[in-house]
């Protein structure tokens, strides 16, 4: 019936794989405001944040979640390409459309990474992991998910937040809970600090623990509102 809003629950637009990659995209039924690439964090998978895609969906925004390498329905095992495979994953999206990040934890991480490089106009980490939080859980086999350590570790080794945040030119939205049990939340706070406080907002969620802040309610409205005015200037 015309006029008649989509369910909230209603399913992806397409499923597909690019590139190996496997991805759900979402799009509203208007040209979109901006085309968000959700990351999602160390052993889980893009079924994750199927709820945050749809809200960016209802904001007017297109949204494409995707398994990372060596996660979920992708092929192979996560490698150096991290950056290259967010920059497949945007070309999924709707031309023409300003791009933002959304990430948790290693996908936190892998968005403030990517955002210089693929010229985003937006991102949102949240408990974003740092580079030495990562390779000590290689090292320690702590991850549940397949990788090439050697590419890996010489990514991270090459890719430390205290050197990319200082410099990058998107909005950023820092969300991080304060009782993060995987995350500290220092590491947030000194990202904070490093950040150019024109563009940045950093909130600090009291309790809660590393996956809290990713599917609170209030706070998801909060990043969907962000990402909105951030990509539809």
């Amino acid at each position: 019936m015309e006029g008649m809003r989509r369910p909230a629950a209603a399913p992806p637009e397409e499923l597909g794989a690019r590139d190996g990659l496997a991805y759900a995209l979402f799009v509203p039924d208007e040209q979109p405001l901006g085309g968000v690439v959700i990351l999602h964090g160390a052993g889980s998978c893009k079924e994750n944040h199927f709820d945050f895609a749809r809200a960016l969906r209802a904001a007017g925004m297109a949204a494409v979640a995707f398994d990372q390498r060596g996660h979920g329905a992708s092929d192979g095992a996560l490698d150096g390409r991290a950056v290259s495979d967010v920059a497949t994953m945007a070309s999924v999206l709707p031309p023409g459309a300003p791009l933002g990040l959304r990430g948790s934890s290693m996908g936190g991480y892998l968005a403030l990474v990517a955002a210089a490089q693929l010229d985003a106009a937006a991102v949102v980490a949240i408990c974003p992991a740092s580079a030495d939080h990562l390779a000590r859980g290689l090292a320690d086999e702590r991850f549940d998910f397949r990788a090439d350590a050697v590419p890996v570790r010489a990514f991270l080794a090459e890719h430390p937040l205290g050197a990319v945040v200082p410099d990058l030119a998107a909005e950023l939205l820092l969300l991080h809970a304060e009782g993060d049990e995987q995350v500290p939340v220092q590491h947030s706070r000194d990202l904070a600090a490093l950040a150019d406080p024109r563009r940045s907002r950093y909130v600090e969620v009291p309790g809660g623990d590393h996956r809290s802040v990713q599917h609170d309610s209030e706070l998801q409205a909060l990043a969907v509102r962000f990402l909105a005015k951030s990509l539809g200037r």
